[in-house]
């Protein structure tokens, strides 16, 4: 990178900073802090959810698929859109007029204290290893184009995220958002998009040039789509930054026609970068490690200035994925637990005060374990894991069958946690097993024990 890069790419995090500082104006109550308010309107929702669904995971991975097994890659991301698309069509309505900021707080309602106790840990450690993939994201982007070492890449990056989630909250999250989608989408669908294909002579030279196992839509195999389908699908619909984000909607009709565009906004970049790894194989055929074709493509063909925009797009992604996780980790905690069980008669400023510590702690943990990890892919298997195979069926059959009693959600939980962290264990952490045996043992539980045991109603 030259100079100019550089410039717009440090411009651009000094941006992110100041904007923190403005959220702090706007957050003046708890629901301006933790979900900015619910005055979101369309246009800014949609901008909001998709940067939260698209984060630096789904960027380089899905150009690493796209180099690796062509178009079949954007199968990665259009799961996650497909997952959002379907809250949009299925669940938001259900949700409708809940009075709560966490999916454990409606669990809670549903299902007593100890469903929501347990389903806020689960969902907090799932959150908490979304924040660890994209700081670990972020570092190896600032590593690799500053040559700054990796382990303070990822405190700088982690870092600057961490101070402009405390400072402002939802708030500062939806304001950083806001700028990230129209960076993202100006980087991926209006350059780098279109100067690569340009540079393989245009996407009819493209497909004659890769191999044509890279045009099958199935060649990644049905297996990977079935756990993509597993871990994305399934997570996106029940998890808490996705929900936090949706609940920033001034109404129920804008919240459901932002999921559903956003859904179809994230099939269509993933397979935009699913191409430009197409590209990445033709230009650059040689490379030693599929993770870096983004970046190598970008350093290989984009002139001063854009380089820096569109690497500035992939800091973007990152980063808003990273803020809207630790944030709907630290809102969990602070919620569900402390509220709950510690400091029930908090007043709404104290509650701030309290979520700005916990984030910090939070932060703090996450970018000691993504040094220890400093694997993207497995950290993000692991998070979606955890929080599908364990969450999922109790929301969705406990939205849908008012039957469903206490014992059965919260046994179901308990259950299928454990199954899937000795699975992790028994099988590996990148296996398909934890997440396939923590749904069917949730859906046995939950069911099982619901069949026998008394009837109750809702305790909300």
């Amino acid at each position: 990178m030259n100079f100019l890069d550089t410039l717009v790419l440090l411009l651009y995090f000094t941006v992110l900073i100041l904007v923190g500082v403005i959220g702090i104006k706007k957050a003046k109550s708890e629901k301006d802090f933790v979900l900015a308010g619910s005055r979101l309107g369309y246009f800014s929702h949609v901008g909001c959810l998709a940067a939260v669904i698209i984060g630096g995971a789904a960027t380089m991975g899905s150009t690493t698929l796209g180099y690796e097994y062509g178009i079949s890659g954007f199968w990665f991301v259009s799961m996650m859109g497909f997952g959002i698309a379907a809250m949009g069509l299925f669940v938001i309505n259900k949700i409708s007029g809940e009075d709560v900021f966490t999916i454990s707080q409606l669990l809670g309602r549903r299902f007593g204290e100890g469903t929501q106790l347990i389903s806020a840990i689960v969902t907090a450690i799932y959150t908490l290893m979304v924040v660890v993939t994209q700081i670990i994201g972020m570092g190896s982007v600032i590593h690799v184009l500053l040559g700054w070492a990796l382990t303070p890449s990822m405190m700088i990056g982690g870092g600057i995220v961490l101070f402009y989630t405390i400072l402002g909250g939802m708030w500062s999250i939806t304001l950083t958002d806001m700028i990230q989608f129209v960076v993202m989408t100006t980087g991926v669908f209006f350059i780098m998009f279109p100067v690569s294909v340009y540079e393989v002579g245009g996407l009819t030279a493209l497909f004659n040039a890769v191999p044509e196992s890279h045009l099958s839509l199935t060649n990644i195999g049905w297996d990977r789509i079935f756990q993509y389908f597993l871990l994305y699908f399934f997570g996106l619909m029940v998890s808490q930054d996705i929900w936090q984000r949706v609940f920033t909607a001034k109404s129920d009709k804008v919240a459901k026609k932002s999921a559903i565009s956003a859904g179809i906004y994230s099939v269509l970049y993933g397979l935009a970068l699913s191409i430009v790894g197409m590209c990445a194989l033709v230009l650059l055929p040689n490379l030693t490690d599929s993770q870096s074709a983004f970046t190598s493509l970008a350093l290989e063909i984009l002139p001063a200035g854009l380089l820096g925009l569109v690497l500035a797009s992939v800091c973007s992604a990152l980063m808003s994925n990273a803020s809207g996780a630790i944030f709907a980790s630290a809102t969990l905690i602070t919620n569900d637990i402390i509220k709950v069980y510690i400091r029930k008669d908090m007043t709404e400023r104290q509650v701030i005060s309290t979520s700005r510590l916990v984030i910090l702690t939070l932060g703090l943990i996450a970018i000691a374990c993504s040094l220890w990890i400093q694997n993207i892919l497995v950290a993000l298997d692991m998070a979606y894991a955890i929080l599908s195979g364990a969450i999922f069926m109790p929301l969705i059959i406990g939205l849908y069958w008012k039957r469903v009693t206490s014992k059965a959600a919260f046994s179901a939980i308990i259950t299928s946690s454990c199954v899937i962290f000795i699975s992790f264990i028994i099988f590996g952490i990148t296996s398909t097993l934890p997440i396939i045996l923590g749904l069917i043992t949730s859906f046995i539980v939950i069911v099982g024990v619901t069949l026998t045991s008394q009837p109750q109603t809702s305790l909300s």
